[in-house]
């Protein structure tokens, strides 16, 4: 399991929500700083890579890679194992192997541990640079998609503008699914997170 894109939802999470006043979910300015949908999509996702270059900078420094592989490859070889001798119905070898169980239950909980401990360190300027900075700098919306992102039900967690929104005149939403600011930030997050965790040698990837 891919933790970073784990740690990346959560982010997008808090970005929901405008804990300074205002919309939720409409984080940006009237007048923005930053003018042009085109300059506004690689300006955003130029922070998104910055913010990613950051992250694994932090990670490589707190972690240690080459413990969380073993940790990572000795706990996924358990439960491989655990689960080929539960297909075969090997009650012996199952149980042998439920006794290796509370010990790969602490590495798991030491891995989570250590993918978190750089989570503690970068949120903070995170959620500072998307309350204090980019609102000054970018519209509400800053990039278009040709299809609905809303997947999730309901408004809990809304990448696109949706019709209704586009025709109220007194919405921030101009557009259909016009991407909100901080929805385009978490996709070239998204997009650019395992190139950039590739050369930096901080991918979860064991091969």
């Amino acid at each position: 399991m891919d933790f970073n894109f784990i740690f990346l939802f959560l982010d997008s999470l808090f970005l929901q929500f405008d804990f300074i006043g205002g919309e939720q979910g409409a984080l940006g300015s009237d007048d923005p700083i930053v003018q042009g949908l085109i300059t506004s999509m690689f300006a955003v996702s130029g922070f998104g890579i910055l913010l990613n270059l950051f992250n694994a900078a932090v990670r490589k420094k707190m972690v240690d890679q080459t413990k969380l592989k073993r940790i990572m490859k000795e706990t996924r070889a358990f439960q491989k194992e655990r689960m080929a001798a539960m297909r075969a119905k090997d009650q012996a070898k199952t149980n042998e192997l439920n006794k290796k169980s509370a010990y790969m239950n602490k590495m798991s909980m030491e891995m989570m541990q250590m993918n978190m401990r750089p989570m503690l360190i970068t949120f903070v300027p995170l959620i500072l640079i998307f309350y204090l900075v980019l609102p000054q700098l970018f519209a509400y919306t800053v990039a278009i998609s040709p299809i609905p992102l809303n997947v999730i039900p309901g408004d809990f967690f809304q990448l696109t503008c949706t019709a209704a929104q586009a025709a109220d005149p007194e919405h921030v939403c101009k557009e259909e699914n016009a991407l909100f600011l901080w929805a385009w930030y978490f996709l070239s997050s998204i997009a650019f997170s395992g190139i950039i965790m590739k050369l930096t040698k901080t991918s979860m990837d064991l091969s």
